[in-house]
């Protein structure tokens, strides 16, 4: 769908913050954007690899925030409870959720907002280097041998083309590749990207292509692409055009066909791929709640990586293709509400539904409030004076 001419855009106060090259970040939305996170009671949370950004979207009296922190070239974003994983260049962060800290940003001149209250707080709490491995998409799944809900976090690794976790050790312990890929290599064959979680588990993705040589899914970028099914390593799915994003959402395989400009279902009977929605940019970022899908759109420039795409050849202009994030009601395709950044921000990777959190924040900019916010556990906490305790 192209922008509703009924919702008329909404240009947010600006930002102070820029671009690695310079440009100021901006953003417009329509009015209907924050009235929707409004009747959520959430937030959005989004990746931008080539800002450096991971962006908060949250309503504030009824003005859209575009909240900017800076990342080493974010990607993947894993959310459950009050965890909050990112994969960037060259490691995965993990942040906590420390509600106790919330009044203190409320105080602060440095954490400003016009009318909205600081009702979550992500802190770093872990670290892990990587490498650089391409970390694409990431889920927190159930732990094979515990049962445990929140403590496996399992992550794309685009560039040995397989599924990873985090090692005590190593940089990454292998747990799943394409039957396909028939080493463990770096090179990026298939480019294998797209993570998605059925009943706790890691249960399909989505690769642009079928290689077992480096960089070899270039060759089938246009119609190449494929959806896995990870237990039985069966291609449920052929002849896609650059699919990202594989989503289980209420009873059915979600997809965004990114080199269409789409999002649709996958039919498991039959492997057919059917639109639900057409946007004006490279779909790639997507997140439900309840009927509405929240797709992350990005502004792809002709290059070797994307000319020859169907999209490219639908909007042959480069200024009709656009960055933001877009909201449709799945029931009829239809657009409800849109941000689109207007400059500073030109792709977005993942794009993930913060729910229960109005107006969070994530600190890791500010080494005093970092320094002094403490979580201990409930034994310890009973030794600490009553008048220190949050």
């Amino acid at each position: 769908m192209t922008d509703d001419p009924r919702q008329p855009e909404v240009d947010p106060p600006a930002d102070p913050q820029t671009a690695p090259d310079g440009e100021p970040l901006a953003s417009v939305h329509t009015a209907s954007f924050p009235e929707i996170l409004d009747r959520l009671a959430a937030s959005v949370a989004v990746t931008t690899y080539q800002a450096g950004k991971l962006v908060l979207l949250r309503n504030d009296g009824g003005v859209l925030n575009t909240h900017f922190r800076n990342l080493s070239r974010p990607m993947g974003l894993a959310h459950r409870g009050g965890r909050l994983a990112v994969g960037c260049r060259l490691d995965l962060w993990e942040f906590h959720n420390v509600p106790a800290v919330c009044p203190k940003l409320d105080e602060s001149d440095d954490y400003p907002s016009q009318t909205a209250q600081h009702d979550a707080c992500f802190l770093p709490r872990r670290s892990h280097c990587t490498g650089d491995i391409q970390v694409h998409e990431m889920a927190w799944v159930t732990d094979e041998a515990s049962g445990d809900q929140a403590d496996d976090l399992v992550f794309v690794n685009t560039a040995f083309s397989c599924l990873a976790r985090r090692s005590d050790e190593n940089s990454f312990e292998p747990v799943w590749r394409p039957p396909f890929i028939r080493q463990l290599s770096p090179g990026d064959h298939c480019h294998l990207n797209g993570l998605a979680v059925r009943d706790g588990r890691a249960r399909y993705a989505t690769a642009l292509g079928e290689a077992n040589e480096p960089q070899g899914w270039r060759q089938t970028k246009r119609n190449g692409g494929v959806v896995i099914d990870i237990p039985t390593g069966e291609i449920i799915t052929r002849g896609l055009s650059m699919p990202h994003s594989p989503r289980w959402h209420d009873g059915r395989l979600w997809l965004l066909e990114s080199g269409e400009g789409t999002l649709g279902v996958v039919d498991r009977a039959t492997g057919r791929y059917e639109p639900v929605a057409h946007f004006p940019g490279f779909t790639r970022g997507l997140a439900f709640a309840g009927p509405l899908a929240f797709v992350g759109l990005s502004q792809v420039r002709e290059s070797a990586v994307f000319s020859g795409i169907p999209l490219v050849e639908r909007l042959k202009e480069a200024e009709e293709r656009v960055c933001g994030v877009w909201v449709v009601d799945t029931n009829n395709g239809q657009t409800v509400g849109f941000c689109r950044f207007k400059s500073g921000v030109q792709e977005v990777f993942a794009v993930e539904v913060l729910p229960a959190m109005r107006f969070p924040d994530l600190v890791n900019h500010d080494p005093e409030l970092i320094s002094r916010a403490y979580v201990l556990g409930d034994d310890a906490l009973a030794d600490v004076p009553k008048e220190l305790r949050k």
